[in-house]
């Protein structure tokens, strides 16, 4: 029988190729996120909408890849490739990744990586922004208020994780199977994503 699950040449170049273009994008969205604190003075928690961008490749490539740690890999590397480049947070962001990734791996290892349709993908950027949402309120927020800081966040990082990551990962591999880019997986040979 053959192991679906062993990675190949291609799915590492594939999964490294995803993680490298979102640490440059991370770059990017480090410099927005810290632009726009004062557009939510308002309401600080409510800056976690734009959270979801962190999470898109664990998501992306566990949707592509569909094999065990393509989320946890992508996510991971993504994050070192954020620290390379430079940021605002340093170093804190691998280990941030590695937990990031480790959500959005739990949705695929729920389904037995058999599953990739729209639910499974809402899931896993739900649980990627759940975990980024718990990581941040013991690492950056220890010191707000629980109630009115901490939980927002923890939902509103969550909520934008399922849409952003889960849905928005989900129609970026459907966007990218049509062109054909991704015949060599099973995400592209698959035309039933619903």
């Amino acid at each position: 029988m053959k192991n679906t699950y062993r990675w190949r040449t291609v799915d590492i170049v594939v999964a490294s190729v995803i993680a490298a273009a979102f640490g440059v994008v991370f770059w990017a969205w480090n410099l927005l996120w810290n632009a726009s604190g004062a557009a939510f003075a308002f309401f600080p928690p409510a800056q976690a909408v734009l959270y979801g961008v962190w999470l898109l490749p664990g998501v992306l490539a566990g949707l592509i890849i569909r094999k065990p740690g393509a989320a946890l890999y992508a996510e991971t590397l993504a994050a070192i490739i954020s620290a390379l480049l430079g940021n605002a947070w340093g170093t804190t962001v691998i280990p941030q990744g590695l937990v990031q990734g480790f959500g959005a791996e739990l949705a695929f290892l729920a389904v037995g990586y058999r599953s990739f349709k729209l639910p499974v993908a809402v899931l896993s950027g739900l649980l990627a922004g759940l975990a980024a949402g718990l990581w941040d309120t013991f690492a950056w927020y220890a010191a707000n208020a629980l109630w009115e800081f901490r939980i927002p966040m923890i939902v509103i990082t969550a909520l934008s994780a399922a849409v952003i990551a889960g849905a928005g990962g989900w129609a970026l591999t459907r966007a990218l199977a049509a062109t054909g880019v991704l015949d060599r997986f099973p995400s592209g040979r698959d035309r039933a994503l619903v």
